[in-house]
């Protein structure tokens, strides 16, 4: 969770979910919600929020195209989303 959390600006911007890093930079500008959301969910554990917002099956296949890698379930426990 260490190194996805230093990559939280708009030129760098990765999100984690459900245990999954993903790599959302090129996505900030097309994003249906608009870019302050995945912003503020940037270098954090943000599968609270990603699953309230009720997204689509197309967007989570999106989201499997940008995934950057797995973190184990211990180091998410350091950083909860706030």
């Amino acid at each position: 969770m260490e190194e996805a959390s230093q990559h939280n600006t708009s030129e760098d911007c990765w999100v984690v979910i459900d245990g999954k890093v993903y790599d959302v930079t090129s996505y900030l500008e097309e994003h249906p919600g608009g870019d302050d959301i995945l912003l503020e969910a940037t270098g954090k554990d943000a599968t609270e929020e990603f699953e309230d917002a009720g997204h689509s099956k197309t967007a989570r296949e999106l989201m499997e195209q940008s995934s950057s890698g797995n973190l184990t379930q211990r180091s998410l426990l350091f950083q909860k989303w706030k």
